[in-house]
């Protein structure tokens, strides 16, 4: 066995990360199974590799017996003590039995379990390193497609975009660049597989606290996300601090902030509201931009009702409904929105609310010409 293997075995664990150990115990098992093999033997070897001089021996590993009956697993105690005269009955001698052509039988013998093996340790140290970054983003290339899934470039492996995890508003194109969410890295027989989203909350989640110092530093927290991929979104934010902006934070100066986001999400609108603990400021602000007139709270079937002036009823709603289930996800808690005039009807207005419309309308209108 010539020095080479050697250099080949530190090669692949400088280039490719893979432990020498790993290699030297596959290409180990490789040569046992080889003189097994070749040599039709099915005593118990051990074989000996040395990197130094480049060399390999085989060692035949018998029992010590007073009288043999199997001589490929037994050797007598006469002949072990011709060995070494300290071996007594029990004890286990290494005979060495390396034929004079093994290395080349060997060689070519073990060429395909190392290679099997060295692909294995390759698998493990891809595994390893992409299964710390599941629920993260990572930027990748866009290498091809199929019916199935469009195989973005990761580095080292092609992550798996599913379609349903493809936003429909998005065009996909070889070669282009692209930031996606982690779902999920498994293990298989056929290697790592990466799975990712364009269309997960955390991809959202994730963009934010890249793009907004304060949420990656813990002064701004994001509390909850709702999101209809490639249309719209709400995030809803929080900060400890009372002199910190939450919502100012994330939008940032002019809202740059987050007009890199929706540009990095093909124009997807993004509300960002302040979260409280208080149920009726909380759903107040989910339903942004529209205004609230009252909202009635039922804690047991945790519902609330919302109260809205008769001309923000449509907006309050959204287009298909849109903007009260984002506000219904955001929050936790179910959202049946009323205009004015339904909630008058119904006897639902409050008389603090109901004397503040009329203190409105006792205003002379004069004034207002």
């Amino acid at each position: 066995m010539s020095s080479e293997l050697f250099d080949a075995i530190q090669y692949l664990e400088k280039e490719k990360g893979i432990n020498k150990e790993v290699l030297m115990e596959a290409l180990e098992a490789a040569l046992i199974s080889a003189y097994k093999k070749n040599f039709k033997s099915a005593t118990n070897v051990r074989v000996d590799l040395n990197e130094e001089t480049g060399s390999m021996h085989v060692f035949a590993r018998k029992d010590i017996v007073e009288e043999v009956e199997d001589k490929q697993q037994q050797v007598s105690l006469e002949e072990a003590k011709q060995l070494n005269p300290n071996y007594d009955i029990g004890d286990v001698v290494e005979i060495e039995v390396t034929p004079k052509d093994f290395g080349r039988i060997a060689a070519q013998a073990a060429k395909q379990v190392v290679t099997q093996r060295v692909r294995e340790a390759e698998r493990g140290v891809i595994f390893n390193e992409y299964i710390d970054r599941e629920e993260d983003v990572m930027t990748g290339i866009i290498q091809r497609k199929d019916p199935r899934f469009i195989y973005v470039n990761l580095g080292k492996i092609e992550a798996r975009l599913p379609e349903s995890e493809q936003m429909a508003t998005e065009q996909y194109n070889v070669h282009d660049r692209l930031k996606v969410f982690v779902t999920k890295v498994e293990n298989t027989n056929k290697g790592p597989h990466i799975y990712v989203s364009r269309t997960h909350p955390g991809l959202l989640k994730r963009l934010f606290e890249m793009e907004v110092p304060e949420i990656y530093d813990g002064t701004v927290e994001i509390r909850s996300v709702a999101r209809e991929a490639g249309d719209r979104s709400k995030i809803s934010v929080y900060a400890a601090n009372p002199e910190v902006d939450p919502v100012g934070s994330c939008v940032g100066q002019r809202g740059q902030r987050v007009q890199t986001i929706v540009n990095e999400l093909k124009g997807e609108k993004i509300d960002i509201v302040e979260w409280s603990e208080d149920p009726v400021v909380y759903v107040s602000n989910a339903l942004s931009p529209s205004k609230v007139v009252e909202v009635i709270v039922k804690e047991k079937e945790k519902a609330t009702t919302v109260i809205v002036p008769d001309y923000q009823l449509s907006l309050a709603i959204g287009k298909r409904g849109q903007n009260a289930r984002l506000a219904a996800k955001l929050t936790g808690w179910k959202i049946d929105i009323k205009s004015e005039s339904e909630a008058k009807e119904e006897g639902l207005l409050s008389e603090f609310t109901e004397a503040k419309d009329e203190s409105y309308s006792d205003v002379d209108e004069d004034l207002f010409e």
